[in-house]
Protein backbone atom coordinates (compact mmCIF):
# COMPACT_ATOMS: atom_id res chain seq x y z
CA UNK A 1 0.00 0.00 0.00
CA UNK A 2 2.97 2.53 1.04
CA UNK A 3 4.21 2.20 -2.71
CA UNK A 4 0.89 2.81 -4.41
CA UNK A 5 0.00 5.52 -2.08
CA UNK A 6 3.59 7.32 -2.64
CA UNK A 7 3.01 6.97 -6.30
CA UNK A 8 -0.44 8.07 -6.86
CA UNK A 9 1.13 11.45 -4.17
CA UNK A 10 3.60 11.80 -7.10
CA UNK A 11 1.77 11.50 -9.96
CA UNK A 12 -0.98 14.00 -8.35
CA UNK A 13 2.39 16.37 -7.61
CA UNK A 14 3.69 15.47 -10.95
CA UNK A 15 -0.18 17.14 -12.43
CA UNK A 16 -0.48 19.94 -10.19
CA UNK A 17 3.85 21.03 -11.17
CA UNK A 18 2.16 20.94 -15.39
CA UNK A 19 -0.41 22.93 -14.58
CA UNK A 20 2.19 25.56 -13.14
CA UNK A 21 4.19 25.72 -16.54
CA UNK A 22 3.55 29.15 -18.35
CA UNK A 23 1.13 28.50 -21.82
CA UNK A 24 4.00 27.92 -24.16
CA UNK A 25 6.56 25.84 -22.61
CA UNK A 26 9.58 26.97 -19.63
CA UNK A 27 10.97 29.56 -21.95
CA UNK A 28 8.42 31.44 -21.44
CA UNK A 29 5.27 33.45 -19.72
CA UNK A 30 2.30 35.69 -21.21
CA UNK A 31 2.44 38.67 -20.17
CA UNK A 32 -1.43 40.17 -19.64
CA UNK A 33 -0.72 43.76 -18.42
CA UNK A 34 1.97 45.83 -19.50
CA UNK A 35 2.51 49.48 -17.32
CA UNK A 36 1.68 52.35 -19.46
CA UNK A 37 -0.81 50.38 -21.46
CA UNK A 38 -5.12 50.90 -19.80
CA UNK A 39 -5.82 47.40 -19.27
CA UNK A 40 -5.52 44.24 -20.15
CA UNK A 41 -3.55 43.53 -23.44
CA UNK A 42 -5.99 42.85 -26.05
CA UNK A 43 -3.63 40.35 -28.11
CA UNK A 44 -1.55 37.01 -26.76
CA UNK A 45 2.26 38.66 -25.62
CA UNK A 46 4.98 36.46 -24.53
CA UNK A 47 8.31 37.10 -22.97
CA UNK A 48 11.01 35.15 -21.73
CA UNK A 49 14.17 33.65 -22.80
CA UNK A 50 16.11 30.76 -24.55
CA UNK A 51 18.96 29.19 -23.72
CA UNK A 52 21.82 28.85 -26.84
CA UNK A 53 25.07 27.49 -25.64
CA UNK A 54 26.32 29.93 -22.78
CA UNK A 55 23.78 32.85 -23.60
CA UNK A 56 20.22 33.42 -22.56
CA UNK A 57 19.07 35.36 -25.33
CA UNK A 58 15.55 37.22 -23.99
CA UNK A 59 12.27 37.71 -26.58
CA UNK A 60 8.74 39.18 -26.97
CA UNK A 61 6.54 36.74 -28.92
CA UNK A 62 2.86 38.02 -30.05
CA UNK A 63 0.67 35.33 -31.66
CA UNK A 64 -1.05 36.75 -34.74
CA UNK A 65 -4.54 38.86 -33.84
CA UNK A 66 -5.66 36.82 -36.78
CA UNK A 67 -5.86 33.18 -37.14
CA UNK A 68 -2.38 31.78 -35.45
CA UNK A 69 -3.04 28.49 -36.31
CA UNK A 70 -2.54 29.40 -39.73
CA UNK A 71 -0.95 32.80 -39.81
CA UNK A 72 2.57 32.69 -40.35
CA UNK A 73 5.34 32.49 -37.54
CA UNK A 74 8.17 35.45 -38.33
CA UNK A 75 11.49 35.84 -36.12
CA UNK A 76 12.57 40.06 -36.47
CA UNK A 77 15.94 40.90 -36.14
CA UNK A 78 17.33 44.25 -35.26
CA UNK A 79 20.41 45.64 -36.46
CA UNK A 80 23.19 47.95 -35.54
CA UNK A 81 24.42 45.42 -34.38
CA UNK A 82 23.31 45.09 -31.09
CA UNK A 83 20.30 47.10 -31.29
CA UNK A 84 17.46 45.55 -29.16
CA UNK A 85 14.17 43.60 -30.68
CA UNK A 86 12.15 46.67 -28.83
CA UNK A 87 13.15 48.62 -31.36
CA UNK A 88 11.19 46.58 -33.93
CA UNK A 89 8.43 45.93 -31.66
CA UNK A 90 7.57 49.65 -30.28
CA UNK A 91 8.94 51.78 -33.65
CA UNK A 92 8.52 49.12 -36.56
CA UNK A 93 5.68 46.65 -36.55
CA UNK A 94 5.01 45.52 -33.08
CA UNK A 95 1.11 45.78 -31.71
CA UNK A 96 2.26 49.23 -29.79
CA UNK A 97 3.54 52.60 -29.54
CA UNK A 98 4.56 54.72 -27.15
CA UNK A 99 2.31 58.06 -27.16
CA UNK A 100 5.03 61.01 -27.88
CA UNK A 101 2.38 63.08 -28.77
CA UNK A 102 1.05 63.75 -25.34
CA UNK A 103 4.13 62.41 -23.60
CA UNK A 104 5.11 65.24 -20.63
CA UNK A 105 7.18 63.14 -18.55
CA UNK A 106 7.17 60.24 -16.00
CA UNK A 107 6.30 56.70 -17.79
CA UNK A 108 5.24 56.54 -21.33
CA UNK A 109 2.12 55.35 -21.89
CA UNK A 110 1.71 53.14 -24.77
CA UNK A 111 -1.46 52.74 -27.61
CA UNK A 112 -2.67 50.74 -30.08
CA UNK A 113 -0.41 50.97 -33.59
CA UNK A 114 -2.89 50.57 -36.35
CA UNK A 115 -0.37 49.40 -38.47
CA UNK A 116 1.15 46.53 -36.54
CA UNK A 117 1.96 43.59 -38.77
CA UNK A 118 1.13 41.07 -35.42
CA UNK A 119 -2.64 41.78 -37.36
CA UNK A 120 -2.44 38.57 -39.46
CA UNK A 121 1.36 37.33 -38.79
CA UNK A 122 2.60 35.80 -35.15
CA UNK A 123 5.99 37.55 -34.75
CA UNK A 124 9.24 36.75 -32.26
CA UNK A 125 10.90 40.25 -30.96
CA UNK A 126 14.42 38.90 -30.71
CA UNK A 127 17.29 40.51 -28.52
CA UNK A 128 20.34 39.13 -30.66
CA UNK A 129 23.10 38.61 -30.33
CA UNK A 130 24.11 37.99 -26.86
CA UNK A 131 24.69 41.46 -25.31
CA UNK A 132 21.83 43.12 -27.04
CA UNK A 133 18.87 44.41 -24.74
CA UNK A 134 18.25 41.88 -22.39
CA UNK A 135 19.98 39.31 -23.20
CA UNK A 136 22.91 37.99 -21.27
CA UNK A 137 25.85 35.70 -21.17
CA UNK A 138 26.69 33.15 -18.85
CA UNK A 139 29.99 33.01 -19.09
CA UNK A 140 32.76 35.88 -20.02
CA UNK A 141 33.81 34.06 -22.86
CA UNK A 142 30.35 34.44 -24.93
CA UNK A 143 30.55 38.41 -24.29
CA UNK A 144 32.51 37.86 -27.59
CA UNK A 145 30.40 37.85 -30.76
CA UNK A 146 30.77 38.80 -34.53
CA UNK A 147 28.39 38.21 -37.58
CA UNK A 148 28.88 34.69 -37.77
CA UNK A 149 27.95 34.01 -33.89
CA UNK A 150 24.70 36.42 -34.55
CA UNK A 151 23.95 34.40 -36.98
CA UNK A 152 24.28 30.81 -35.79
CA UNK A 153 22.48 31.87 -32.43
CA UNK A 154 19.86 33.17 -34.28
CA UNK A 155 19.43 29.62 -36.22
CA UNK A 156 19.59 27.56 -32.64
CA UNK A 157 17.35 29.79 -31.01
CA UNK A 158 14.75 29.23 -33.94
CA UNK A 159 15.44 25.46 -33.47
CA UNK A 160 14.78 25.51 -29.87
CA UNK A 161 12.22 28.06 -29.83
CA UNK A 162 9.96 25.82 -32.40
CA UNK A 163 10.70 23.01 -30.04
CA UNK A 164 9.25 24.36 -26.87
CA UNK A 165 6.23 25.72 -28.76
CA UNK A 166 5.50 23.13 -31.04
CA UNK A 167 1.95 24.58 -31.96
CA UNK A 168 3.93 26.86 -34.28
CA UNK A 169 6.22 23.92 -36.45
CA UNK A 170 3.89 23.56 -38.69
CA UNK A 171 3.35 27.34 -39.78
CA UNK A 172 4.88 28.72 -42.52
CA UNK A 173 7.90 30.46 -41.37
CA UNK A 174 9.69 33.48 -42.67
CA UNK A 175 12.66 35.61 -41.64
CA UNK A 176 12.76 39.14 -41.18
CA UNK A 177 15.56 41.56 -40.66
CA UNK A 178 15.83 45.75 -40.13
CA UNK A 179 19.25 47.39 -41.29
CA UNK A 180 22.42 45.44 -40.42
CA UNK A 181 20.56 42.50 -39.49
CA UNK A 182 19.80 42.12 -43.47
CA UNK A 183 22.88 39.88 -43.50
CA UNK A 184 21.39 37.15 -41.46
CA UNK A 185 18.80 36.00 -43.34
CA UNK A 186 20.28 34.19 -46.06
CA UNK A 187 22.75 32.07 -43.57
CA UNK A 188 20.21 31.08 -41.35
CA UNK A 189 18.03 29.96 -44.20
CA UNK A 190 20.62 27.81 -45.68
CA UNK A 191 21.08 25.97 -42.39
CA UNK A 192 17.42 25.56 -41.60
CA UNK A 193 17.64 24.08 -45.58
CA UNK A 194 20.52 22.05 -44.62
CA UNK A 195 18.85 21.23 -41.72
CA UNK A 196 15.96 19.66 -42.73
CA UNK A 197 17.81 18.14 -45.53
CA UNK A 198 19.43 16.02 -42.98
CA UNK A 199 16.30 15.48 -40.82
CA UNK A 200 16.77 17.04 -38.15
CA UNK A 201 13.58 17.75 -35.92
CA UNK A 202 11.25 19.75 -35.88
CA UNK A 203 11.48 19.79 -39.62
CA UNK A 204 11.31 24.26 -39.83
CA UNK A 205 8.86 24.90 -42.83
CA UNK A 206 10.70 27.62 -44.14
CA UNK A 207 8.99 29.84 -47.03
CA UNK A 208 11.68 32.88 -47.32
CA UNK A 209 12.20 36.30 -45.51
CA UNK A 210 12.17 40.08 -46.03
CA UNK A 211 14.20 42.49 -45.26
CA UNK A 212 14.04 46.08 -44.93
CA UNK A 213 17.34 48.43 -45.63
CA UNK A 214 19.23 45.20 -45.99
CA UNK A 215 22.97 45.36 -45.17
CA UNK A 216 24.52 42.46 -47.81
CA UNK A 217 28.05 43.28 -49.25
CA UNK A 218 29.92 46.48 -47.55
CA UNK A 219 31.86 47.09 -49.94
CA UNK A 220 29.12 47.87 -52.63
CA UNK A 221 26.93 49.80 -50.02
CA UNK A 222 30.56 52.41 -49.14
CA UNK A 223 30.89 52.88 -52.51
CA UNK A 224 27.48 53.26 -53.75
CA UNK A 225 27.38 56.62 -51.20
CA UNK A 226 28.78 59.13 -53.61
CA UNK A 227 26.45 58.00 -57.08
CA UNK A 228 23.69 58.30 -54.58
CA UNK A 229 25.01 61.86 -52.93
CA UNK A 230 24.88 63.04 -57.23
CA UNK A 231 21.49 61.23 -57.84
CA UNK A 232 20.35 63.45 -55.00
CA UNK A 233 21.80 66.45 -56.22
CA UNK A 234 24.56 66.56 -52.88
CA UNK A 235 27.57 66.98 -54.21
CA UNK A 236 27.89 68.95 -57.82
CA UNK A 237 27.64 66.68 -61.50
CA UNK A 238 30.90 68.39 -62.34
CA UNK A 239 32.81 66.81 -58.99
CA UNK A 240 30.86 63.93 -59.62
CA UNK A 241 32.31 62.79 -62.95
CA UNK A 242 35.54 64.12 -61.52
CA UNK A 243 35.62 61.48 -59.11
CA UNK A 244 34.24 59.04 -61.19
CA UNK A 245 37.18 59.62 -63.56
CA UNK A 246 39.52 59.44 -61.25
CA UNK A 247 38.63 57.20 -58.70
CA UNK A 248 37.16 54.42 -61.65
CA UNK A 249 34.27 54.12 -59.82
CA UNK A 250 35.93 53.09 -56.87
CA UNK A 251 35.72 54.99 -54.21
CA UNK A 252 36.56 53.17 -50.84
CA UNK A 253 39.88 51.35 -51.61
CA UNK A 254 41.70 54.18 -53.24
CA UNK A 255 45.69 53.83 -54.12
CA UNK A 256 47.42 56.09 -52.03
CA UNK A 257 49.14 57.63 -54.62
CA UNK A 258 46.16 58.50 -56.71
CA UNK A 259 46.13 61.88 -55.29
CA UNK A 260 43.49 63.42 -57.69
CA UNK A 261 40.76 60.59 -56.29
CA UNK A 262 41.59 61.32 -52.75
CA UNK A 263 41.04 64.98 -53.38
CA UNK A 264 37.54 64.72 -55.24
CA UNK A 265 36.47 62.29 -52.01
CA UNK A 266 37.69 64.77 -49.52
CA UNK A 267 35.48 67.24 -51.55
CA UNK A 268 32.40 65.06 -51.31
CA UNK A 269 32.81 64.37 -47.68
CA UNK A 270 33.12 68.30 -47.24
CA UNK A 271 29.37 67.82 -49.29
CA UNK A 272 28.19 65.31 -47.25
CA UNK A 273 29.32 65.95 -43.80
CA UNK A 274 26.01 67.78 -42.54
CA UNK A 275 24.04 65.52 -44.09
CA UNK A 276 21.65 63.05 -42.09
CA UNK A 277 22.90 60.06 -43.94
CA UNK A 278 20.14 57.81 -42.47
CA UNK A 279 17.42 60.04 -43.87
CA UNK A 280 18.97 62.62 -45.98
CA UNK A 281 15.40 64.98 -46.27
CA UNK A 282 15.64 65.07 -42.34
CA UNK A 283 17.92 67.17 -39.67
CA UNK A 284 21.21 65.49 -38.81
CA UNK A 285 20.67 65.35 -34.63
CA UNK A 286 23.94 66.39 -32.56
CA UNK A 287 23.46 63.18 -30.43
CA UNK A 288 20.79 60.36 -30.41
CA UNK A 289 21.38 59.03 -33.72
CA UNK A 290 19.13 56.32 -34.42
CA UNK A 291 22.21 53.49 -33.98
CA UNK A 292 25.42 55.22 -33.72
CA UNK A 293 24.98 57.78 -30.86
CA UNK A 294 23.41 55.58 -27.60
CA UNK A 295 25.96 56.50 -25.43
CA UNK A 296 24.58 60.05 -25.37
CA UNK A 297 21.14 59.00 -25.33
CA UNK A 298 21.86 57.06 -22.01
CA UNK A 299 23.73 59.98 -20.65
CA UNK A 300 20.79 62.64 -21.57
CA UNK A 301 18.37 59.98 -19.49
CA UNK A 302 20.95 60.06 -16.65
CA UNK A 303 20.32 63.80 -16.17
CA UNK A 304 16.45 63.21 -16.59
CA UNK A 305 16.69 60.29 -14.24
CA UNK A 306 13.46 59.14 -12.22
CA UNK A 307 11.62 60.18 -15.67
CA UNK A 308 11.78 64.24 -14.93
CA UNK A 309 12.67 64.66 -18.74
CA UNK A 310 9.30 67.38 -18.78
CA UNK A 311 9.55 68.52 -21.92
CA UNK A 312 6.60 67.49 -24.75
CA UNK A 313 8.67 65.24 -27.50
CA UNK A 314 7.02 67.31 -30.28
CA UNK A 315 8.92 70.39 -28.68
CA UNK A 316 12.39 68.40 -29.98
CA UNK A 317 13.18 68.40 -33.60
CA UNK A 318 14.52 65.75 -34.04
CA UNK A 319 12.78 62.76 -34.50
CA UNK A 320 15.07 60.64 -32.59
CA UNK A 321 14.65 62.05 -29.64
CA UNK A 322 11.40 59.63 -29.81
CA UNK A 323 13.76 56.79 -28.76
CA UNK A 324 14.32 58.27 -25.31
CA UNK A 325 10.84 56.99 -24.56
CA UNK A 326 12.34 53.37 -25.14
CA UNK A 327 15.54 54.24 -22.81
CA UNK A 328 13.12 55.26 -19.95
CA UNK A 329 10.09 53.04 -20.17
CA UNK A 330 13.16 49.44 -20.48
CA UNK A 331 14.69 50.39 -17.69
CA UNK A 332 11.28 50.86 -15.36
CA UNK A 333 11.17 48.68 -12.22
CA UNK A 334 7.65 47.95 -13.17
CA UNK A 335 8.04 47.13 -16.57
CA UNK A 336 11.22 44.61 -16.22
CA UNK A 337 8.59 43.12 -13.49
CA UNK A 338 6.23 42.67 -16.10
CA UNK A 339 7.89 41.19 -18.75
CA UNK A 340 9.63 38.98 -16.17
CA UNK A 341 13.33 40.17 -16.81
CA UNK A 342 15.39 38.08 -14.60
CA UNK A 343 16.84 40.33 -11.83
CA UNK A 344 20.58 40.99 -11.92
CA UNK A 345 21.23 39.73 -15.18
CA UNK A 346 21.99 43.14 -16.53
CA UNK A 347 22.92 46.43 -15.04
CA UNK A 348 21.14 48.84 -17.45
CA UNK A 349 18.79 48.60 -20.48
CA UNK A 350 20.47 50.14 -23.98
CA UNK A 351 18.45 50.14 -27.09
CA UNK A 352 21.93 50.27 -29.02
CA UNK A 353 24.24 48.70 -27.11
CA UNK A 354 27.79 50.72 -28.53
CA UNK A 355 30.15 48.70 -25.94
CA UNK A 356 29.04 45.47 -28.02
CA UNK A 357 29.15 47.04 -31.48
CA UNK A 358 32.58 49.24 -31.10
CA UNK A 359 34.55 46.92 -28.61
CA UNK A 360 33.79 43.21 -28.67
CA UNK A 361 31.88 42.69 -31.72
CA UNK A 362 34.06 40.94 -34.63
CA UNK A 363 32.60 41.93 -38.54
CA UNK A 364 33.80 38.88 -40.26
CA UNK A 365 31.36 38.15 -42.91
CA UNK A 366 32.67 40.68 -45.93
CA UNK A 367 29.29 39.94 -48.08
CA UNK A 368 26.47 37.71 -48.34
CA UNK A 369 25.90 37.92 -51.94
CA UNK A 370 26.76 34.75 -52.68
CA UNK A 371 24.33 32.75 -50.09
CA UNK A 372 21.47 34.91 -51.96
CA UNK A 373 23.03 33.65 -55.35
CA UNK A 374 22.77 29.59 -53.67
CA UNK A 375 19.21 30.06 -52.47
CA UNK A 376 17.52 31.41 -55.94
CA UNK A 377 18.27 27.41 -56.80
CA UNK A 378 15.40 26.61 -54.00
CA UNK A 379 11.55 27.80 -54.08
CA UNK A 380 12.16 30.86 -51.60
CA UNK A 381 9.75 33.73 -51.52
CA UNK A 382 11.77 36.94 -50.74
CA UNK A 383 11.18 40.13 -50.32
CA UNK A 384 13.46 43.11 -49.87
CA UNK A 385 12.96 47.03 -49.77
CA UNK A 386 14.64 50.04 -49.55
CA UNK A 387 14.44 53.98 -48.46
CA UNK A 388 14.87 55.88 -52.00
CA UNK A 389 15.88 58.56 -49.23
CA UNK A 390 18.33 56.49 -47.33
CA UNK A 391 22.15 56.95 -47.15
CA UNK A 392 23.50 54.26 -45.17
CA UNK A 393 22.33 50.82 -47.30
CA UNK A 394 21.36 52.66 -50.76
CA UNK A 395 18.93 51.73 -53.25
CA UNK A 396 21.78 51.94 -55.73
CA UNK A 397 23.44 49.20 -53.66
CA UNK A 398 20.44 46.60 -53.44
CA UNK A 399 19.98 46.74 -56.43
CA UNK A 400 22.97 46.70 -57.76
CA UNK A 401 23.73 43.01 -56.16
CA UNK A 402 19.63 42.08 -57.09
CA UNK A 403 20.83 42.21 -60.59
CA UNK A 404 23.86 40.54 -60.16
CA UNK A 405 21.38 37.45 -59.63
CA UNK A 406 20.91 36.88 -62.74
CA UNK A 407 17.30 35.67 -62.53
CA UNK A 408 14.66 36.31 -64.75
CA UNK A 409 12.28 39.81 -64.26
CA UNK A 410 8.45 38.61 -63.89
CA UNK A 411 7.47 41.99 -63.18
CA UNK A 412 9.24 44.59 -64.35
CA UNK A 413 9.58 48.01 -62.82
CA UNK A 414 6.25 49.78 -62.11
CA UNK A 415 5.19 52.24 -59.40
CA UNK A 416 3.19 50.60 -56.55
CA UNK A 417 0.20 52.64 -54.74
CA UNK A 418 -1.47 53.14 -51.43
CA UNK A 419 -4.74 54.98 -51.29
CA UNK A 420 -4.37 55.57 -54.95
CA UNK A 421 -1.14 57.52 -54.31
CA UNK A 422 2.40 56.16 -55.63
CA UNK A 423 4.20 54.45 -52.26
CA UNK A 424 7.27 53.52 -54.33
CA UNK A 425 8.38 51.18 -57.03
CA UNK A 426 8.64 47.60 -57.33
CA UNK A 427 10.08 44.57 -59.55
CA UNK A 428 10.22 40.91 -59.04
CA UNK A 429 12.32 38.36 -60.20
CA UNK A 430 12.03 34.65 -60.38
CA UNK A 431 13.75 31.38 -61.40
CA UNK A 432 12.24 28.02 -61.32
CA UNK A 433 9.83 28.51 -57.77
CA UNK A 434 11.95 31.13 -56.30
CA UNK A 435 10.30 34.58 -55.99
CA UNK A 436 11.99 37.89 -54.78
CA UNK A 437 10.41 41.01 -54.80
CA UNK A 438 11.87 44.31 -54.19
CA UNK A 439 10.08 47.67 -53.30
CA UNK A 440 11.19 51.33 -52.75
CA UNK A 441 9.42 53.39 -50.19
CA UNK A 442 8.85 56.48 -51.53
CA UNK A 443 10.32 59.62 -49.82
CA UNK A 444 11.71 56.76 -46.72
CA UNK A 445 15.07 56.68 -45.23
CA UNK A 446 17.09 54.03 -43.48
CA UNK A 447 14.43 51.21 -41.74
CA UNK A 448 11.48 51.91 -43.85
CA UNK A 449 9.06 50.87 -41.22
CA UNK A 450 9.69 53.70 -39.09
CA UNK A 451 9.16 56.03 -41.57
CA UNK A 452 6.25 54.87 -43.64
CA UNK A 453 4.42 52.86 -41.19
CA UNK A 454 1.24 52.96 -43.26
CA UNK A 455 2.77 51.78 -46.43
CA UNK A 456 4.95 49.65 -45.13
CA UNK A 457 1.90 47.35 -43.91
CA UNK A 458 0.43 47.75 -47.27
CA UNK A 459 3.24 46.13 -48.28
CA UNK A 460 3.64 43.26 -46.24
CA UNK A 461 0.10 42.27 -46.04
CA UNK A 462 -0.01 42.28 -49.91
CA UNK A 463 3.38 40.46 -50.13
CA UNK A 464 2.76 37.62 -46.91
CA UNK A 465 -0.44 36.58 -48.62
CA UNK A 466 0.92 36.25 -52.26
CA UNK A 467 -0.96 39.10 -53.92
CA UNK A 468 1.03 41.85 -56.02
CA UNK A 469 2.14 44.82 -54.70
Amino acid sequence: MMPSTFMKFLSWVCSYLLLLLPRYGESGSIVKYLPGFPGELPFVLESGYISVNESELFYLFVESQGKPTEDPLIIYLIGGPGCSGFNGFFFQTGPLVFNSTDYSGGLPSLVLNPYAWTKTASIIYIDAPVGTGFSYATTWENLTVSDSTFASQTYIFIRKWLIEHPKFVTNQFFIASDSYAGFVPPIVAQDILMGNAEGLQPRINLVGFLGGSPHTDGALEDNSVIPFAHEMALISDGLYQSAKNNCDGNYIWVDASNTACLEDIEATDMCLDQINTENVLGPKCATLSPRSNDNQLRISVKEKKNHSLTSKLQDYWCRNFHYLLAVVYANDKSVQVALNIREGTIDEWFRCNLSLSESTYTYDIISVVDYHQNLTRHGLQILLYSGDHDMVVTHISTEEWICSLNVTVEDYWRPWFVDGQVAGYTVKYTNYGYGLTYATLKGSGHSPTEFKPKECYEMFERWIHYYPL
